[in-house]
């Protein structure tokens, strides 16, 4: 599995998202969306102009964006 997180600096959603798949043992690759203008470019064709992070990706495939408790992950 593939596991890309679009997030910003500072976001506690996307840190929640990162504790957890860290604590799941999931591999994930994390892209800066706000201060990359490639990444957020590269994010918004996955989420059809969303700019909510987390945004989470898995195998080339939009799964979703925002967290929450539960995980949503």
């Amino acid at each position: 599995m593939s596991l890309v997180i679009y997030t910003k600096p500072d976001c506690p959603y996307c840190e929640q998202a990162r504790v957890y798949y860290n604590s799941e043992g999931i591999p994930f690759v994390d892209y800066d969306a706000q201060n990359n203008p490639a990444r957020r470019a590269e994010m918004f064709s996955f989420s059809g102009g969303d700019p909510t992070v987390p945004c989470i990706v898995e195998d080339g495939k939009y799964k979703g964006s925002g967290w929450g408790d539960p995980p949503r992950g």
